[in-house]
């Protein structure tokens, strides 16, 4: 198996495909490989997202979310729409997680929470309150099959007769790794190539050279209106690549991309920015590493806050500052992070 470089970027798995569902033709793909019968109803040039997380700190580590709502016309003909919410959870781990269902449901529950909220503030008269339906998607990257039912009585024992009366409610759910490729790629969206790729982010050089040419074979003769789509794949390769493959792969890799593209010089752009950020995160986690083994040494236990908030400070003085702390701390009341932290 190939051992990916030490240096890589922190929550690299999520916050990349995070990026690529700002993207509306990018949810559009995701919606057309999972669930294409509800694609027809929806208009996503009209497209909003909502700019708030419904995910806690403690699992921020794991995954991230996407919240957005889209016009759903049942008759394409009317002229007045109504909005389906879309909540898009993103899990990179390959822990499976049985509670999954509870944790969605959860999540649902504080998106209309808030729509209630917002009828008591904006006074909507009562006749007219009328909460959004959500469409929930759990889009898994992780290793590890996902064979855990998304749902509560993944984690209940119900007898027959009680069944009834536990809520129950259906999740588009998309395993990248477990997918086959025809299914990912048949509509011949640059999405499914894209996820052809990370399919093989672990896989032996040759596996993922021979997938990466296939992406980039099909995704470099896409039409023209999936231009910005096709520069946004390009971006994620190169960082999967960087942040994924040892060094010695890099140039064979990106080697593959260069050959599909007319414009090599953005290509190279890419590489060299991509190549920075990582010697400087490298820089970041040596500085957080050193902190907590002199705070480990001096105190023995450090507490799970203490250490993910050394983790969240990336600025390379403060880190500097933080050091100099722990070196000399009598408790660890003295290391603080919070300054450092609203910078």
């Amino acid at each position: 198996m190939h051992k990916t470089q030490d240096t890589q970027i922190e929550h690299f798995p999520d916050r990349s495909l995070r990026r690529l569902l700002q993207d509306s033709e990018y949810v559009r793909g995701l919606v057309r490989i999972i669930a294409p019968d509800i694609e027809a109803f929806l208009d996503f040039s009209r497209i909003t997202y909502q700019k708030r997380s419904f995910i806690s700190k403690a699992l921020q580590e794991r995954e991230s979310d996407v919240l957005l709502s889209v016009p759903f016309q049942e008759d394409t003909e009317a002229t007045d729409t109504d909005a389906l919410l879309i909540y898009i959870l993103i899990e990179h781990q390959s822990t499976v997680d049985k509670t999954m269902g509870f944790r969605l449901l959860s999540y649902m529950m504080q998106i209309w929470e808030s729509q209630r909220r917002e009828w008591e503030t904006e006074k909507i008269p009562e006749n007219e309150r009328r909460l959004q339906p959500i469409l929930p998607i759990l889009f898994y990257t992780g290793d590890r099959p996902w064979t855990t039912p998304v749902s509560l009585t993944a984690i209940m024992d119900v007898p027959e007769i009680l069944e009834r009366f536990v809520p129950s409610f259906d999740t588009l759910f998309l395993g990248v790794k477990e997918t086959e490729t025809d299914v990912l790629t048949q509509s011949g969206h640059p999405l499914g190539w894209l996820l052809h790729v990370l399919q093989k982010e672990h896989s032996e050089q040759t596996e993922i050279s021979e997938a990466l040419a296939d992406a980039m074979s099909h995704i470099a003769s896409a039409d023209e209106d999936f231009a910005p789509q096709v520069a946004e794949a390009l971006r994620y390769f190169v960082q999967l690549i960087f942040h994924r493959r040892s060094f010695d792969e890099r140039d064979a890799l990106v080697d593959i991309i260069r050959q599909h593209i007319q414009n090599p010089k953005e290509l190279e752009t890419m590489a060299q920015t991509t190549a920075e950020f990582l010697r400087e995160q490298g820089k970041v986690e040596g500085k957080q590493d050193t902190i907590l083994k002199f705070l480990q040494l001096q105190f023995q236990d450090v507490p799970e806050v203490l250490s993910r908030e050394i983790r969240n400070i990336h600025n390379l003085s403060h880190l500097d500052t933080l050091l100099e702390q722990a070196m000399t701390a009598q408790s660890l009341e003295e290391i603080d992070t919070q300054s450092a932290l609203k910078n």
